[in-house]
């Protein structure tokens, strides 16, 4: 990977993750704890990455209407409650966050944005080296998007603060457990001095 005046490994990109109506918003059919307690940690750091002109990725989980790509474990839940559905409110991400011209939106199925999507591609084209990962929820989608990356060989840099999951100790054990295979956990405070 290319050094940057950065500082960075290769040039940085912001991954928000699941940032979407049926998982943030009270009401929706499958609301994560804490998602709303990040969205302005998550607008500042979106804020920093649009004002330095630097890619970001919108990862959304879309499902057909039907359900025939859900998987096998959510295929009961979203037969009682569809969510995520291509087309819908739900699936759209929030409008605090909600996607500018330019910026880059990848669906996914299951929980990593790198299974059967274009996003390392995209990445590669782009010569990105450091990702900035953000979004819900920790255990899942977060975390196995972060070990994707990391297998890929991006350095990842996950920002403690602007990830949530459905009670604190799960966030935090699952914080400890990506620090421990040396993925860089950060603040959102300290994003700005990162890639500046």
């Amino acid at each position: 990977m290319h050094k940057t005046t950065m500082g960075l490994p290769g040039k940085p990109a912001l991954l928000i993750i699941d940032m979407q109506n049926d998982f943030v918003k009270p009401g929706g059919p499958l609301p994560v704890a804490g998602a709303q307690d990040i969205i302005p940690a998550i607008a500042d750091i979106l804020t920093i990455f649009r004002s330095a002109r630097l890619p970001v990725f919108h990862i959304l989980r879309v499902h057909r209407s039907s359900g025939v790509d859900v998987e096998i474990t959510r295929r009961e839940t979203f037969n009682n409650t569809p969510f995520a559905v291509e087309g819908t409110r739900g699936a759209a991400v929030i409008q605090e966050l909600a996607p500018e011209s330019g910026e880059f939106l990848v669906k996914k199925t299951r929980m990593s944005a790198f299974f059967n999507t274009d996003l390392d591609l995209m990445l590669r084209r782009l010569w990105i080296g450091s990702l900035f990962i953000a979004g819900i929820q920790t255990p899942n989608c977060v975390r196995a998007t972060v070990f994707d990356a990391m297998a890929y060989n991006y350095h990842v840099f996950l920002v403690r603060d602007a990830v949530a999951a459905k009670s604190m100790e799960i966030h935090q054990a699952n914080i400890i457990d990506m620090q421990n295979i040396g993925i860089r956990i950060v603040d959102a405070k300290d994003v700005r001095a990162l890639v500046r």
